[in-house]
């Protein structure tokens, strides 16, 4: 089965080829999905992406989706990202959602002053970068930048990764929109602590980053309040991905991995049931049985709904970056709400799947129990929270704003 949910807004984002583009790189990640497919045992096992997969992705383009193409990047568009991250996650949800994450950490750079982005790709253009943009070290205001210190974690694709961006709180500027920032930081000045032992999204190996009084240039510091309102660094205002919401794109990019786990979750239904009895009844096939029939149309239509959700997002995302439009607060809220919910039908798509093939879901040799895994903990990530993201779009719509988090 192939779960090809279009919203006519967002086949081609621009009118200049995105489309064409996009479905490029789509089909490259579906070339790929053999590979990706057999190293999926042992990137959970090994609690790591191999480096043959890591390099097929890099060499299909799939990691530079949102570098500048200042730099050789393909700079295109976070439907992209989404449909790429999406079909990556069908084979393996720790490789799609590395996919995403090294891609979004990408477009972060793009949003430092230029000097800032030099640093990492002029000389090393195919540089990655891994981050932690949540604040969880201290900067110190110094002459020429800042030192800073702290712990960061979960730091996904940290084991690919040149350069990472962390987040940061500075004591000292409280009240300021320099309060809180994120900052660029080479991998060599970090030390990575394995930390990483969870039964989900394994193999992401989102490990710890530990650093003790680093030095960072003033150039690479960057507000978050200002990141946040869409007020960016970059001098390059005519690059419309740069253009995109903050928050908004944030929550976005946890999502592409998942509607992939959910669209695997149903394709691994639709093609085991016909050749499956159901046990302890009469039905010598399951796709005859009406609640195997009926499990099938829930997980679909719930795996269609996230999608429906996701690219809504999306494109209101792109619409918004393409116009150069800063979204006002109601509208990003929605983004948000529109993100978590995805997260939490592809959940449900997936619960469903488990429970209409039963307790062999979770026998080791099926690939059922790593996308129930995975999914039940890449769908809880704190940024997608849906309880949070319905508090925040519920008060939007009664007018109450900026109660809740400043992350909107």
């Amino acid at each position: 089965m192939s779960i090809t949910t279009d919203s006519p807004r967002t086949a081609d984002g621009t009118g200049t080829g995105t489309g064409d583009l996009r479905a490029d790189l789509v089909a490259r990640a579906t070339d790929l999905r053999p590979l990706l497919d057999g190293n999926a045992e042992l990137t959970d096992r090994e609690r790591g992406v191999p480096a043959d997969t890591i390099e097929a992705l890099a060499g299909a383009g799939l990691l530079s989706l949102m570098q500048p193409a200042r730099y050789g990047g393909l700079q295109t568009d976070f439907r992209t990202l989404l449909e790429v991250a999406r079909e990556v996650g069908r084979a393996c949800g720790s490789t799609g959602w590395l996919t995403s994450l090294l891609n979004a950490n990408a477009w972060f750079v793009g949003l430092f002053p230029s000097r800032a982005q030099d640093d990492v790709w002029a000389d090393t253009p195919h540089a990655r970068v891994a981050g932690v943009v949540t604040p969880m070290g201290t900067a110190e205001l110094v002459e020429g930048g800042y030192r800073v210190s702290g712990r960061w974690t979960p730091a996904s694709g940290c084991a690919h990764a040149d350069w990472a961006i962390l987040g940061v709180k500075r004591p000292d500027a409280d009240g300021t929109a320099d309060a809180v920032g994120i900052v660029l930081v080479p991998m060599p000045e970090l030390a990575v602590e394995d930390t990483w032992f969870v039964t989900g999204m394994r193999g992401t190996a989102s490990n710890t980053l530990i650093g003790e009084d680093l030095f960072v240039p003033a150039h690479r510091f960057h507000s978050v309040p200002d990141a946040v309102e869409g007020r960016y660094a970059t001098p390059f205002t005519d690059e419309a991905l740069y253009r995109a919401p903050f928050v908004p794109v944030t929550a976005l990019v946890l999502t592409g991995p998942q509607l992939g786990l959910a669209t695997a979750a149903v394709d691994i239904l639709l093609d085991k049931a016909p050749s499956r009895g159901l046990t302890l009844t009469s039905y010598s096939s399951q796709a005859q049985a009406p609640t195997v029939q009926l499990a099938a149309a829930h997980a679909a239509s719930l795996t269609d709904s996230a999608h429906l959700h996701a690219f809504r997002a999306a494109a209101d995302i792109d619409d918004a970056a393409r116009t150069g439009r800063f979204p006002p607060y109601d509208d990003r809220a929605r983004m948000r709400m529109d993100t978590g919910r995805a997260a939490v039908l592809a959940r449900e798509a997936v619960d469903i799947v488990c429970s209409a093939q039963g307790a062999s879901s979770f026998g080791e040799s099926n690939p059922l129990q790593r996308i129930w895994r995975d999914i039940e903990a890449g769908s809880r990530h704190a940024v997608l929270n849906p309880e949070v993201a319905a508090e925040i779009y519920g008060k939007s719509l009664f007018g109450i704003r900026g109660t809740v988090s400043a992350l909107v």
